[in-house]
């Protein structure tokens, strides 16, 4: 099906889009961008075994791209016309359960009688969830340990006081080398959590308070002064205003940077690259002396229920099906990433060694991302990069950016 097929497809969802089949059986419609993603028919074999299992149910795969999934579901949020099942971005969630358009999972994990204790995470409004996580994909420390050993660089960074000096040894090399890569686009703002606040969550610490902004805090000016610090000494890529997550990748595949946070679902791409690179992944460094649980920044794939469904309890089967130890494993493995379900485990046999080492990281640490389930989470990103912005180019101070900060976001909730 083609692109514009496809989007006309899922457009033209609405309330019930669980309609009878023939014979009366039960077809749910999943709108999501994950078997685009995944080997090709890998995902409709899953939903062909649920429905192997569930006589009478049948799920239609709406499959577009991210993005064109995401235009798709927030016309259809605003209009309550999703389909029964959605994949979602923790970014979307609190919109759409203020809207009204996803259903309470909570309430529906308790009629199905489901042990909501076997998910890795849930993703809360008011404290009812309204997304799973299906498959986490974190954002360890990336390092070119050739780039270490060239600075003098015997170990990889376990704390900030490492990092930093690493950074700065290495962009002392010369040759345009930078310790450190640090996207700050506001058009993509996702830097604001995968290499800002990720510092904060690594040793522990949080920009939240009893679910409301937080950020004019010593924990968290302590980061921003960090990013400051490196900037000062020269030891960060250039163009750092205005670059995104996939420039900082390069950067890193080119060798031109020793060190990024990034997301895991890129070894491949890097390999493949850049095969001669050798590089490794660590759990993000903590202040000194933190010995507390790491804090590991992700993005899922998260699913959600419309509330406009009329078959929300077959629905929900489904999404247990997903969770289920197996299939979760199962898909996991699929997708290059991190089970939902604290029972499974993915099949690293044919995998790069470095994944297994980063599960090693994921498990020994708790999965970070204060950002999913916040109110127009992507404006407050955008916001931390603009006063970020400010302080790097000397036109605010940290107190005064952490100020305004937190005063932006308090309006926002």
């Amino acid at each position: 099906m083609t692109t514009a097929a496809v989007i006309g497809a899922l457009a033209a969802c609405g309330s019930g889009s669980g309609s009878a089949a023939s014979g009366g059986d039960v077809k749910l419609e999943f709108a999501q961008w994950w078997a685009a993603e995944l080997p090709d028919g890998a995902f409709d074999k899953i939903v062909a075994d649920f429905e192997a299992q569930n006589p009478g149910i049948t799920v239609e795969l709406v499959t577009a791209p991210y993005a064109s999934t995401k235009q798709q579901l927030v016309s259809g949020a605003a209009s309550r016309t999703l389909p029964d099942v959605v994949g979602l971005d923790g970014a979307w969630v609190n919109d759409f359960s203020q809207q009204g358009a996803i259903a309470n999972l909570s309430d529906l994990m308790k009629d199905a009688g489901y042990d909501e204790s076997q998910l890795a995470s849930q993703i809360q409004v008011d404290g009812s969830t309204y997304m799973i996580p299906v498959v986490n994909f974190v954002y360890p420390l990336f390092v070119n340990t050739d780039l270490l050993k060239e600075a003098g660089v015997n170990e990889v960074p376990s704390t900030r006081t490492e990092f930093v000096e690493a950074a700065k040894k290495i962009s002392a090399l010369g040759d345009n080398k930078k310790g450190w890569a640090l996207p700050l686009d506001t058009s993509a703002p996702n830097g604001a959590q995968n290499d800002v606040m990720s510092w904060l969550w690594a040793s522990g610490g949080s920009m939240l308070a009893d679910g409301k902004p937080n950020v004019n805090t010593p924990e968290v000016k302590s980061v921003i002064d960090m990013i400051k610090g490196l900037t000062d000494a020269d030891a960060v890529a250039p163009g750092y205003l205005t670059m995104k997550e996939q420039d900082k990748v390069e950067k890193f595949t080119t060798g031109q940077i020793g060190m990024m946070v990034d997301s895991l679902a890129h070894i491949n791409l890097i390999k493949e690259n850049a095969p001669d690179l050798n590089f490794e992944v660590a759990a993000i460094p903590a202040t000194d002396g933190y010995t507390g649980k790491r804090g590991i920044p992700y993005a899922s794939w998260g699913i959600g229920v419309a509330d406009s469904s009329e078959h929300q309890a077959e629905a929900f089967k489904f999404v247990e099906y997903l969770m289920s130890k197996d299939v979760n494993a199962q898909l996991s493995t699929l997708a290059n990433g991190f089970p939902g379900n604290t029972a499974s485990k993915p099949d690293f046999s044919d995998s790069d060694p470095k994944f297994e080492e980063a599960f090693t990281i994921y498990q020994d640490g708790t999965p970070a991302n204060e950002f999913t389930g916040l109110p127009k989470s992507e404006d407050l990103m955008r916001t931390l990069n603009e006063q970020l912005q400010a302080v790097l180019t000397g036109k605010t101070s940290v107190d005064d950016a952490l100020k305004n900060t937190q005063d932006n976001w308090a309006s926002v909730f």
